[in-house]
């Protein structure tokens, strides 16, 4: 999944508007940020055959300290405990913890069975729906267009930066996304790495960038006076 992670930080800044978006950002897409890190440290090691579609053409074959569901566990408690150290918000924290977990639990929907549950098991998981693109459509692209929405009505623009740059890159982002699953596989493997991590890590600034430039909307319920009855 691509856009589905960052649909998850967008849902969780409007259950908790005190964390950043990009620190939620951060915090769904940490697995990837890791598996990039690793490849390029060759801890970890990923294969590229032929074919159109990720589906089709990315092949993990070692991705247990970035994507198995105890590292992605252990990955969430330590991300989380650095931010509630920093900033003593239990609710972010907690909701931080669930958005680094997310990124198993979208992956093992999207994923063919190579997604494992720890480091050193012989068993993957995955239901592969990124092999069908209808239902990728409808499942991921279903949770990006709420994810959207819900972001884009609980914040507010402070100037055409905030307007501008949040629909422009989720557009380019929805195209990025669109090649992901339907397009070939990249020209070359051997930097793939490095232009994913850059990819992703720009993608992170522009959530933060978003926070700053798109405050949350605080949303003031009147209550009527109380009145004595006869």
């Amino acid at each position: 999944m691509l856009v589905g992670h960052v649909a998850v930080g967008m849902l969780a800044k409007r259950a908790e508007p005190k964390v950043s978006l990009g620190t939620y950002v951060f915090a769904a897409l940490l697995a990837d940020l890791l598996v990039f890190t690793f490849l390029l440290a060759r801890i970890e090691q990923v294969d590229f055959g032929p074919g159109r579609g990720a589906a089709n053409y990315f092949h993990p074959v070692n991705i247990a300290y970035s994507h198995s569901l105890l590292m992605d566990v252990m990955w969430g408690l330590l991300f989380a405990g650095v931010y509630f150290l920093l900033r003593h918000n239990s609710r972010g924290a907690w909701l931080l913890f669930a958005a680094v977990v997310s990124h198993w639990v979208l992956d093992f929907i999207a994923h063919k069975p190579d997604m494992p549950l720890a480091p050193g098991t012989h068993h993957a998981y995955g239901l592969g729906i990124w092999s069908w693109i209808p239902a990728t459509l409808i499942i991921e692209g279903g949770l990006w267009a709420a994810g959207i929405v819900v972001y884009a009505r609980s914040t507010r623009a402070e100037s055409w930066v905030g307007k501008v740059f949040f629909w422009v890159v989720a557009i380019f982002l929805t195209l990025v996304w669109y090649n992901n699953i339907a397009g070939p596989p990249p020209p070359n493997p051997r930097t793939a790495p490095i232009g994913s991590l850059m990819f992703f890590g720009l993608l992170v600034l522009w959530a933060y960038w978003m926070n700053r430039s798109r405050p949350h909307i605080q949303r003031v319920t009147a209550s009527l006076p109380a009145t004595s009855g006869m």
